[in-house]
């Protein structure tokens, strides 16, 4: 998402080996955090909470899924956004619009890219090689 936001912002010339590593490494790890500590924990509570049948696990993880992401991409994107801040500024945007921008433009990829690809892969992937090691 670190190298997304550089791109849709047109700071190509930040867009070096180093400043890629440090935003992944540093990304990884506050992204680890905010899922297993904050984000998860808040979007499992709601979901248990909001009125539908929660023996439907179509629902269960379209709800769960979309709460996650939506909290992801909140965290997520005010990292992209003081990362892109502190390394080239604002260039006259008030920081409100600013990551206003960002947080829009990345739910728009985050969220169709998660429901609809990365989701339903991984649990395929999980589902299979955990079928296998268990039979």
């Amino acid at each position: 998402m670190s190298t997304y936001n550089l791109l849709i912002s047109g700071n190509i010339q930040h867009l070096t080996l180093q400043n890629i590593v440090i935003e992944v490494v540093l990304g990884f790890i506050i992204a680890l955090f905010l899922d297993f500590f904050i984000v998860g924990p808040f979007a499992k509570k709601i979901t248990l909470k909001l009125p539908f049948a929660h023996s439907s696990k179509l629902l269960f993880v379209l709800c769960m899924s979309t709460l996650m992401i939506l909290g992801m991409v909140f965290f997520m994107s005010m990292f992209g956004f003081l990362m892109s801040y502190f390394g080239q500024g604002l260039e006259g945007r008030s920081m409100i619009s600013a990551y206003g921008t960002i947080f829009i433009r990345n739910v728009v990829l985050a969220l169709p890219l998660q429901l609809l690809v990365m989701g339903p892969a991984v649990r395929f992937i999980f589902s299979k090689y955990f079928q296998k090691r268990g039979g």
